[in-house]
């Protein structure tokens, strides 16, 4: 659990806390790791790009990366040679032992070198019988994306991670969901194909602003095609859900830690709401090992609330999953509320909510924090929060998808948590844990775009850095702990598709940085003199896309002005791959992989308890 660092009027509080990184699965990262080895990174993409570049290396290597058959065109970007050049350097600057970094960086480059292997080799049969072969470019797209896939499992068979447990799942009818995604992605192919073969001028702008690059509308366009017919089924969907008036009791349990400068406000924002709630609503400040004022401001704030009853539970025991399990063996109502305590709830947030769940099918239901504004990252994060949280995570209920709604505000039927065991203590990411778990008992989880709250964003590089990293470990995390969703037979497309989904664009966000880095090298040297659109393919993946996607986001949310904080989102994208390679680099690694197949084909499952990782 953390508390906003301070600024202004605040006192410094320490944002660091047991949360930060668990001991278990996550060590210390000096700030000047990353750049070492990024540095180490752009010695050895040097070196393996000149090699391919001399007369012998051209011999061996006519397409200038290590390709072992015949392709057909050009590519953009050498990218098993970048691969190949990020994961040696990543594994040396690991959290290893040297015994350790250097089985991590032969597992790495010969998995990868295996399966691109096969993939040459199927090439190379094909142009033998067939006089076909595919397309450098369709190479070298697919190696990008099986690069990224074993960099991620591999982190996550050789990383300290949480011991699976058994998943309940219950089998559902995903009929609906897959038609709707079957259709939605007929389409978006069908328009993307379409765009790909018409000689447009608007395209031809595009390259030249350096939006699409040398990747072609068609591939580009695909994505945005496919996430945008989600969404206007989902938006259809939250506007035709029967929503009877229903306000049953609830309970708030809100986790505190040392949040003496925000508490006054955050429960006079929730006595608000459960005036115009008009339902019953208690309060549970669960103070978790404060050692400031935040136990004697919230008790006199909550005896002046009007609407709302409340009272401070006294959690000593270090852990937000422990003040949250706390609250949650405090809970008495049927449904229960967890906010973080920076959080503002909106005035008609219970109301809202509570809504959904006279469908006795909803289990989760959340929806889009915004920034207060005003401070260093605000501005990115009202950007980030719009197409994260109002676009893709509203898109993906259209197809019963959502993964994991923040813990910054949601509801869920009491129930639900205590039957799966409460939350999860000791790893990252609990939140994202329990939403995913309802949902494989079979009940939605609902995202309304319209249902927002005001959450605090970190004010400082030091905090942010924290913060991100902490988010962007949990996927692994939870994906370790989850396994069974991934390789078990069960058709469930949060196993399947997206907690994959997720691994594998953690894996591409954390190459984000080498890869402008690899182009510049690539571009500068002159190493790839038959393919002049390397520097545009590189702002097209960090710039263009992104920024069409925001822009798209913003109109959808009614935030319009969103577009005027575009350049501070890009730079936030940056520095947010930073700290997922950042926080890549925090994960312990074992001198032995685990085969996280066989592993759950065995059934090894462990003796701790349920709520411990």
């Amino acid at each position: 659990m953390t508390a906003v660092e301070a600024t202004d009027n605040r006192d410094q509080i320490t944002f660091v806390s047991v949360d930060s990184a668990p001991k278990k699965f996550a060590g210390p990262v000096s700030q000047l790791r990353a750049p070492a080895m990024l540095a180490v990174f752009c010695v050895i993409s040097a070196v393996l790009l000149w090699l391919v570049n001399t007369p012998t290396g051209s011999v061996m290597f006519p397409n200038c990366d290590i390709v072992f058959s015949p392709y057909e065109g050009r590519h953009a970007v050498a990218v098993r040679i970048f691969i190949i050049s990020f994961f040696i350097s990543f594994a040396v600057f690991s959290s290893a032992g040297w015994k350790g970094k250097t089985l991590f960086a032969f597992d790495l480059v010969l998995t990868y070198g295996f399966v691109c292997g096969i993939f040459d080799l199927a090439n190379a049969v094909l142009e033998d019988t067939l006089s076909v072969a595919y397309s450098l470019h369709f190479s070298a797209f697919l190696s990008g994306l099986l690069g990224f896939a074993v960099y991620s499992f591999k982190l996550l068979e050789r990383g300290r991670m949480p011991m699976r447990i058994r998943i309940e799942h219950r089998p559902t009818s995903n009929k609906k969901a897959l038609l709707r995604l079957a259709v939605v992605t007929l389409i978006a192919a069908l328009v993307s194909a379409s765009l790909g073969s018409m000689d447009l001028w608007i395209v031809q702008e595009m390259r030249r602003l350096t939006l699409l690059g040398g990747i072609g509308p068609g591939v580009f366009l695909f994505l945005p095609t496919l996430f945008a017919q989600l969404y206007i089924l989902a938006i259809y969907d939250v506007k035709t859900a029967k929503r009877a008036d229903f306000r049953p009791p609830v309970s708030i349990i809100v986790p505190a830690h040392n949040e003496q400068y925000i508490i006054e406000n955050t429960i006079k924002a929730m006595d608000k709401a459960a005036a115009h709630y008009r339902g019953e609503v208690h309060i549970l400040i669960m103070n978790n090992n404060s050692t400031d004022e935040t136990e004697s401001i919230a008790r006199e704030t909550l005896a002046a609330c009007r609407a709302a009853k409340g009272r401070v539970i006294n959690v000593p025991k270090p852990g937000k999953s422990n003040a949250l399990n706390a609250g949650l063996d405090a809970t008495e109502t049927e449904f229960l509320v967890r906010v973080d305590a920076d959080t503002l709830v909106g005035e008609d947030n219970l109301t809202r909510a509570m809504a959904y769940f006279s469908d006795p099918t909803v289990g989760v239901v959340g929806g889009v924090p915004v920034p207060p504004g005003g401070a260093l990252f605000d501005r990115a994060r009202l950007l980030e929060v719009l197409v994260k949280h109002g676009f893709y995570s509203v898109a993906m209920g259209a197809v019963n998808g959502v993964v994991g709604i923040p813990g910054m505000f949601v509801v869920y039927r009491t129930e639900h948590p205590r039957y799966l065991g409460g939350f999860v203590e000791g790893m990252n990411g609990e939140d994202t844990d329990i939403s995913l778990r309802i949902g494989e008992l079979g009940f939605r989880s609902v995202v309304d775009p319209k249902l927002r709250y005001v959450s605090e964003v970190p004010s400082s590089y030091a905090h942010m850095r924290e913060q991100r990293m902490r988010w962007f470990r949990s996927i692994y995390h939870i994906s370790s702990r989850c396994r069974d969703l991934i390789y078990s037979d069960w058709m469930t497309l949060r196993g399947k598709m997206i907690l994959p989904y997720m691994l594998i664009n953690s894996g591409r966000r954390a190459m984000l940085v080498p890869l402008i880095l690899f182009g510049c090298i690539e571009y500068g040297f002159g190493f790839n003199p038959d393919s002049p659109l390397v520097w545009q393919s590189i702002v097209a993946v960090t710039t263009g896309a992104p920024a069409i996607i925001a822009v798209i986001s913003s109109f959808l949310n009614g935030v319009p002005k969103g577009v005027i904080c575009l350049p501070e989102y890009l730079i936030f994208r940056i520095l947010r791959a930073y700290f997922t390679l950042e926080s890549m680099m925090s994960i312990l690694i074992k001198t032995e992989g685990e085969n996280l197949e066989i592993a759950f084909k065995r059934d090894i499952v462990p003796s701790t308890p349920l709520r411990v990782a």
